[in-house]
C-alpha cells in the first residue's frame, strides 16, 4: 500500500510518500519512497500582511501541481493534505484551498494547533523509550510550537502556541505569548520530573546532523546553548558558509534554538532526542491506522 502525506507549513511544504507493508505480528513496516520539500515561506506573507500574496500564491499552486503529478507517478492509493499555522491565519486561506483543488485536484484541510500536536504524537516514539521518564514532545515550526507531555503510556497534556521561527524572525512574538508558554509549562509539565524531550521539525533535525551526534543518542541542553551562542552573532551568509546551510534554514535556525532552549529550561530538561519525525510522518501513521481499522470492520 502506498500512502502520501502533504504538510503545508509556515516555512515549507512537504510531500512524503511511504510504502507500507503489513507484518505477521500485526505491525507494519514503513518505507520512505520520496520526500520533497519546497520552501514556500507562507508565514512571511501571512504574519506580516494577514494574507498570502500573489507571488507566493503562485508558488503554492505550482507546488501542489508538482505534488499531484508525483502522487500519480507513484500510484498513490490514499493521501491527506493538511495546512497549519500560516493557512490558519491567512484571510484568503479558504479561497486558496479552492484554487488548489481546481488546479491540482488536491484537497487541503486546515487543521487546528491541537490536531497538529496530535499528529506529532501519532509517531508514538515515547512508548518505545524508558518508562521511568516522562517525555515532552517539542515540535517547532515556522508559525507555532506544539508541546505534548507523555507519561506512563498516556498522553497527559498537549498545547499549541503561536510562537514559531518565522514569527520570531519578524519580531512578531509578544511577551504575553512567552508568559503563557511559561505558565502552561509550570502548571502542566515542569512539576513532573524527571523529563526528557523529543524534538521534531526541520531545524532540530539539521542541528542534530551538524552536531554529528550518533543516531539514537540525545543532544544536551548545553550543546543547544553553545550552538545558539555561536550562531546568533553571525550573519545569515556566515551561517550558510560555516555549516553549508540553505538560506531558508540559516535564517530560522537561531529562532528555533531560542524556542527549544527556552522550553527545555522552563521544563527543567537537560537532553533531547531527535528521531526525525514530522507532521507528515504522523499523517502517514494516522491514515494507515484508520485504513487498517476500516478493513478489519469490513472483513
Amino acid at each position: 500500500m502506498r500512502i502520501a502525506a502533504i504538510d503545508i507549513g509556515s516555512n515549507a511544504a512537504r510531500l512524503l510518500i511511504n510504502e507500507i507493508t503489513p507484518l505477521e505480528n500485526g505491525e507494519a513496516e514503513f518505507t520512505k519512497l520520496n520526500l520533497l520539500r519546497i520552501p514556500l515561506r507562507l508565514g512571511m506573507d501571512v504574519f506580516l500582511h494577514g494574507k498570502i500574496r500573489a507571488d507566493r500564491e503562485e508558488m503554492l499552486l505550482s507546488s501542489m501541481k508538482v505534488f499531484s503529478d508525483l502522487m500519480k507517478i507513484y500510484k498513490i492509493e490514499h493521501y491527506r493534505a493538511c495546512a497549519t499555522s500560516a493557512m490558519r491565519d491567512a484571510s484568503n486561506g479558504q479561497e486558496l484551498i479552492e484554487k488548489v483543488e481546481q488546479e491540482s485536484g488536491i484537497q487541503i484541510e486546515i487543521i487546528s494547533g491541537d490536531e497538529e500536536a496530535s499528529l506529532i504524537y501519532e509517531n508514538h516514539i515515547a512508548e518505545k523509550m524508558d518508562s521511568q521518564y516522562g517525555y515532552l514532545y517539542i515540535d517547532v515550526g515556522g508559525g507555532s510550537t506544539e508541546l505534548m507531555y507523555f507519561k506512563n503510556q498516556e498522553l497527559m497534556y498537549k498545547q499549541s502556541f503561536n510562537i514559531g521561527t518565522i514569527r520570531l524572525l519578524n519580531n512578531l512574538d509578544t511577551p504575553l505569548q512567552w508568559q503563557e508558554l511559561k505558565q502552561q509549562i509550570s502548571q502542566h509539565i515542569a512539576p513532573h520530573a524527571p523529563l526528557v524531550a523529543i524534538g521534531s521539525g526541520g531545524n532540530i533535525n539539521k542541528l542534530f546532523s551538524i552536531s554529528k551526534t550518533k543516531e539514537g543518542k540525545p543532544l544536551s541542553l548545553v550543546t543547544l546553548r553553545n550552538y545558539l551562542k555561536e550562531l546568533e552573532p553571525l550573519s545569515v551568509e556566515q551561517r550558510m558558509l560555516r555549516y553549508h546551510l540553505r538560506e531558508d534554514r540559516a535564517d530560522v535556525l537561531v529562532p528555533a534554538l531560542k524556542i527549544f532552549t527556552t522550553v527545555m529550561e522552563l521544563s527543567e530538561i537537560s537532553k533531547i532526542y531527535v528521531p526525525k519525525i514530522s507532521v507528515a510522518d504522523g499523517l502517514i501513521h494516522q491514515m494507515y491506522k484508520q485504513l487498517s481499522s476500516d478493513n478489519a470492520r469490513n472483513n
